[in-house]
């Protein structure tokens, strides 16, 4: 926001991330999805797939003109931030109508059990416990439904990896349950995805040391200005250590949000500031630079973009243009697994697995030779020879030696040893599965 078959690896090795237009891009959003994702598109060993998540942003918004302007907001940032559509798929979600079709032949395989365990969820109906409401109060069913429209959202593109925070590597896990379940149940369709997270970001702290994140308004907006930049660090929340006393690294939300923008030389120059007492006043001033240092090239880049959104405009469709010419025709191939069939092919169809049904079952063959005695031989679904008898005096004797193979299997044959004929190059247990398979396929 990859266990392969030999089907599955034949897709080129694909990435994919969103954000939901619901808010202005923030430092947490760059460095968990947007830097990252970026510096993939930039490399030839992956097909890279890009998309505002508007269908998601219905569930937590409710203003039309905010999800206007987010999207406009995150589509400049991305671009700002060097992402290139013409190496990419970059496209907005509510352009895929197959993404919603998709979401339901999902919610078909998904257990609602499943979906009862999603961290959103749960969170709500604890809250709501704990409050002594309904456990469900409030809680609309776009909500319990979100893991399975973000299921569509990577499964449509046979994505790979998708890079998420920790606390999204939930949702990728349940991409993968439906995955399985329906490959399960019509075949091998959809690539297992994985979740790709940077292993030195966790988290990114708010200004209040929580996650950052819209939902606790404590957010440091992406391309604020530099005077603003400079005054929401300042406002970072940390303890009351005076300058000269040393600091502790760990759960200082300063440390961390630094950390995801230095190199390893400056954070271990910042973790010895720590321990020799650096002034918090100095530490944020630290912070500033380094992120501005970074964010300051792109920021120009973001407010020209600002200033001509049908461009931005048409980049989306021209995007939702190339991503659909991947999700029209698989779409037709999962609506053809699932049955929604045309009915005018039924008629044939079951003709020819009627047909087949009955050539891939094993036979035995009864019949009289040149010398009047009679015999039998087992044919497997391929009219390969794979038993044939001596000759018995009547056919009455034939067919209780057929009966007795059809009845006890492998187990007839010590008993029908003098009578049957071994047929070079065929093993005993390919003669036991094909009795074993006539008397399954058997009424």
């Amino acid at each position: 926001m990859m266990i392969m078959t030999n089907k599955q690896t034949s897709t080129p090795h694909r990435f994919l991330t969103g954000i939901t237009t619901t808010g202005t891009p923030h430092l947490g959003n760059y460095v968990g999805s947007i830097r990252p994702s970026v510096a993939a598109s930039k490399g030839d060993s992956a097909e890279s797939f890009y998309f505002l998540a508007d269908y998601h942003a219905l569930i937590k918004c409710d203003e039309p003109a905010r999800i206007q302007q987010s999207t406009l907001e995150i589509a400049a940032s991305w671009l700002a931030a060097g992402l290139d559509p013409e190496r990419v798929t970059f496209y907005r979600q509510s352009d895929i109508p197959e993404i919603p079709e998709l979401t339901w032949l999902l919610t078909c395989v998904t257990a609602k059990g499943v979906l009862n365990r999603a961290h959103a969820y749960k969170a709500s109906v604890d809250k709501n416990t704990t409050a002594g409401n309904d456990p469900d109060a409030d809680v609309s069913a776009g909500l319990f439904m979100y893991p399975v429209l973000m299921g569509a959202d990577i499964l449509m593109f046979k994505a790979h990896q998708v890079p998420v925070g920790r606390d999204q590597i939930q949702h990728i896990e349940m991409a993968r349950d439906m995955a399985q379940r329906f490959n399960h149940l019509y075949g091998e369709h959809f690539v297992l995805p994985q979740a790709l997270i940077e292993e030195s970001v966790a988290l990114l702290p708010g200004l209040d040391g929580r996650k950052m994140s819209k939902s606790y308004d404590n957010t440091i907006p992406l391309f604020t200005p530099r005077d603003q930049l400079k005054k929401l660090i300042a406002s970072i929340l940390t303890d009351s250590r005076a300058p000269g006393e040393p600091k502790q690294t760990e759960d200082s939300a300063l440390f961390q949000i630094y950390q995801a923008f230095a190199s390893a030389p400056e954070t271990a120059a910042l973790r010895n500031a720590f321990a020799e007492g650096i002034a918090w006043g100095d530490a944020k001033q630290l912070l500033f630079e380094r992120i501005d240092q970074e964010v300051a090239p792109m920021r120009a880049r973001y407010q020209a973009l600002m200033q001509d959104p049908a461009k931005i405009e048409a980049t989306l469709l021209a995007g939702a243009d190339k991503a659909r010419r991947l999700s029209t025709p698989f779409m037709g191939e999962l609506r053809q697994a699932v049955g929604l069939r045309k009915l005018v092919a039924a008629p044939a169809v079951a003709a020819a697995k009627l047909k087949t049904a009955k050539t891939s079952e094993p036979v035995f063959k009864q019949y009289r030779e040149a010398d009047g005695k009679f015999h039998f031989k087992l044919l497997d679904g391929q009219g390969q020879l794979l038993l044939h008898s001596l000759g018995f005096e009547s056919p009455k004797e034939a067919a209780k030696a057929i009966a007795l193979l059809q009845t006890q299997g492998e187990a007839a044959l010590p008993m029908l040893r003098q009578s049957l004929q071994a047929v070079p190059g065929v093993t005993a247990d390919a003669i036991a599965a094909a009795l074993q398979l006539w008397s399954s396929a058997a009424p």
